[in-house]
């Protein structure tokens, strides 16, 4: 009887421990990048389990307009994966403050990055680093080469030259003249507002005015973007206003738009799927000899979910993340991803060496609504993909946006005017 128990409880431990073997041989991964898994799971995953090739990882994204609300949904809801893909700023200082990021301080490689690449996920003490940085993208327009052959058209320099190139594409009737749709709200507040806007408001010098209460979105440096974006209804095409993301991406892919606003992550998908020449520019200057801005951001970063039963093994592949040889698989595996950490990386892709390389001669900031001005209700980031969208829509003015905007931070946000 006794070596009957004996063998059963032997048996019991054992099970056990190899329910924790399992478990601790296995991580997921939380994304809002959904246009990339097929790089996760061909090439980084890959890359990482030649260095551990006894944890599997498991890539698990969700479309970008849903992954917020569904990512907090799930780590109060303790389903989250082990590993969070970390947003810029607020939204991920929302989920440290609420102990379900863990610190990063001392992970092996974090001396691989600058406080300035660090910054978009650390406290606003500068103490605690809660997410690996991974990549910054650049906002610009993409163009179909063939498409401005056709016209005689060169890259515009300024607004000016921008619209007469829009005027001989609609005049033509050949192509598409912008590529955008306002279905999904967001990208005509990323693509558009945030893509032009650092131009009129100067860069940093305008966000961090804002933050300071210096400026307001009812300012005319703000509503003179809106203006702007207004005007570009008429080159959009028909039905933009039901176009999704995704269709922006297949109308541009197959050839039938001449300009797409865009971030340099489209990079890679256009590679896999258009068959023409393509060119970059970088946001148009308005009237007015002035300096040029980009919005160069800080976009996304991996952190350790504090509930994950699998840290070991999370900051095992954190660690990896800061090695030189991710910063050189994700560059090229994901052309338009542009390293944060400190390593010199060659970036093959011509398309995404030509973006990066805007910051040679123009200053770059971030989004203006993502430090600070979006921890109250209503959230400004998702105000402005609304009032972005409305204004092109023509349900709204450039001043009616500005205002929405800036009464909704008068709800809640009150600046250190010391």
């Amino acid at each position: 009887m006794d070596r009957a128990w004996k063998r059963s409880g032997i048996a019991m431990i054992a099970m056990i421990a190899g329910l924790a073997a399992a478990e601790a041989g296995s991580l997921k991964i939380e994304s809002w990048r959904n246009d990339d898994a097929d790089i996760w799971n061909s090439k980084i995953i890959p890359a990482f389990n030649k260095h551990y090739p006894d944890i599997k990882v498991e890539f698990a994204p969700l479309a970008p307009k849903e992954y917020n609300a569904a990512l907090n949904a799930r780590l109060t809801g303790g389903t989250a994966g082990d590993i969070i893909a970390c947003r810029p700023f607020d939204a991920s200082l929302d989920l440290f403050n609420k102990h379900q990021l863990d610190s990063v301080n001392d992970l092996k490689g974090m001396d691989n990055f600058s406080d300035v690449a660090k910054s978009a996920w650390t406290t606003d003490d500068g103490k605690t680093t809660f997410c690996v940085p991974m990549a910054s993208v650049i906002h610009g327009f993409i163009y179909n080469e063939d498409a401005f052959k056709k016209i005689g058209a060169e890259p515009p320099k300024t607004m000016a030259e921008f619209h007469a190139i829009l005027d001989k594409l609609k005049a033509d009737g050949t192509y598409t003249p912008i590529v955008l749709g306002t279905a999904d709200q967001w990208e005509a507040a990323t693509m558009g507002f945030q893509n032009i806007g650092p131009n009129y408001w100067d860069g940093e010098k305008g966000r961090l005015a804002l933050i300071a209460g210096k400026e307001k979105f009812t300012d005319p440096q703000y509503v003179d973007v809106f203006k702007e974006l207004a005007t570009w209804a008429p080159y959009m095409g028909n039905g933009y206003q039901a176009q999704t993301y995704p269709d922006s991406q297949n109308l541009f892919s197959l050839g039938k738009g001449a300009i797409y606003p865009a971030g340099s992550w489209d990079i890679s998908t256009f590679r896999s799927q258009a068959k023409f020449p393509m060119g970059a520019f970088p946001p148009p200057l308005p009237a007015g000899d002035k300096d040029c801005y980009i919005s160069d951001h800080t976009d996304i970063a991996m952190g350790v979910n504090s509930a994950s039963k699998n840290k070991e093994d999370a900051k095992k592949f954190l660690e990896w993340l800061t090695t030189p040889e991710f910063a050189t698989l994700y560059a090229n595996a994901l052309p338009g991803f542009f390293p944060l950490s400190k390593d010199a990386v060659k970036i093959d892709d011509d398309l995404a060496a030509t973006m990066v390389g805007w910051r040679k001669d123009c200053k770059s900031t971030i989004r203006n609504s993502y430090q600070i001005l979006s921890r109250g209700t209503p959230n400004l980031e998702n105000e402005l993909w609304n009032v972005s969208a409305q204004v092109i829509n023509g349900a709204e003015t450039p001043e009616a946006a500005g205002k929405q905007l800036q009464d909704g931070l008068d709800k809640w946000y009150k600046p250190d005017m010391k």
